[in-house]
């Protein structure tokens, strides 16, 4: 049997078929056919994107197909969020001739992704003593912040989303109490959500707000970048790429402050996931970001807000945190959600 797997996203897709092999009654292992990277706004429809990756290879078309999209899934349609593009199973099905198509939210592939993962896909922060019977959080910055948790439920497991990364966002000391009050006064809100500062937007505000409460001289390498950045209508550089370069190479220290804020922040939220779903099957943190800057998150800060929860911080010291090495991480999770969805 042949399946497609699909991450989808505003700005690029990738597809993969795979061919799965059945090796016993309950366990089967597939492996890569193809894989191909389309930029996705050369294409008016998945349908037609996913016919040129297949050509005519029609002995090898799939039986089932999953998609992970970077949007909300509402009863098997989902309007993509950064792209005019409109897709429903029914039609989906109807038109690539494939008997059984599964749409699902990228972060919710990631989620499912983490139960594919080898050794080498995760470097572990915390080992601590993972429980087969417990809960698995994963939380991810990225562009924003995303939350979700599986449950074990016999043999497989079950997803479940949230939209924790919209919860408030907890200033834990003096400067992250001025950092929220910044926060209120640019963006005219009183409710600043935890993803307003840990994701990549979170990054460029926090350095805003170094920037313009005066906490350090800004360099002017640093500051020509930041400002052709706030000035594009149409922004084509990452602000927190070029802060979180300059931290890592300590070349520049609002880059550096920027940053700790950032990863203990990151370490507080992903702490107060753990500590509400008691996720005992382990943490994993994937979105990226983590990944990008591993020196950063592997030097004791991210850990120590991690487990700075007052009374009950023996409750979490057991729970193993990995962070997600793997950037295909969606796509694995898109082929085995779609093996356990195929009938």
């Amino acid at each position: 049997m042949f399946l497609l797997a699909g991450d989808i996203g505003g700005t690029k897709t990738i597809l993969r078929l795979v061919e799965v092999t059945e090796v016993t009654l309950t366990e089967k292992t597939f492996k890569t056919v193809k894989e191909a990277q389309y930029i996705s706004a050369n294409f008016p429809d998945l349908v037609p994107m996913v016919q040129e990756f297949m050509g005519e290879d029609k002995y090898l078309y799939p039986q089932v197909a999953c998609f992970a999209i970077a949007g909300p899934v509402v009863n098997n349609t989902c309007n993509l969020t950064n792209l005019s593009w409109i897709l429903e199973t029914p039609r989906l099905e109807i038109e690539l001739d494939i008997p059984k198509v599964s749409l699902i939210n990228d972060f919710a592939a990631n989620s499912f992704g983490i139960l594919g993962l080898k050794d080498f896909d995760v470097h572990t922060l915390q080992a601590g003593e993972a429980r087969k019977d417990a809960p698995i959080a994963v939380i991810g910055a990225g562009t924003g912040l995303g939350e979700a948790f599986l449950i074990p439920q016999g043999k497989k497991y079950k997803i479940f989303a949230s939209e924790g990364g919209h919860a408030d966002f907890a200033p834990r000391n003096d400067l992250e109490t001025e950092l929220l009050k910044y926060l209120r006064l640019k963006l005219k809100v009183e409710h600043i959500s935890v993803e307003r500062v840990v994701s990549g937007q979170g990054i460029a505000s926090i350095y805003q707000f170094l920037r313009d409460t005066k906490f350090a001289p800004e360099s002017p390498e640093i500051s020509d970048k930041i400002k052709f950045w706030e000035q594009e209508q149409k922004k084509t550089i990452d602000p927190a790429a070029i802060i979180s370069q300059a931290a890592f190479k300590q070349s520049d220290r609002l880059c550096e402050k920027t940053i700790d804020i950032f990863v203990e922040a990151y370490g507080a939220e992903t702490g107060n996931l753990a500590l509400k779903l008691l996720s005992y099957g382990g943490i994993y943190i994937a979105g990226g970001i983590a990944a990008k800057i591993l020196p950063l998150m592997q030097d004791g800060r991210f850990l120590d807000t991690f487990k700075d929860k007052g009374r009950v911080s023996p409750l979490i010291e057991e729970i193993p945190v990995h962070i997600v090495l793997n950037p295909q991480v969606g796509l694995v999770g898109s082929v085995l959600y779609g093996l356990q969805h195929q009938d």
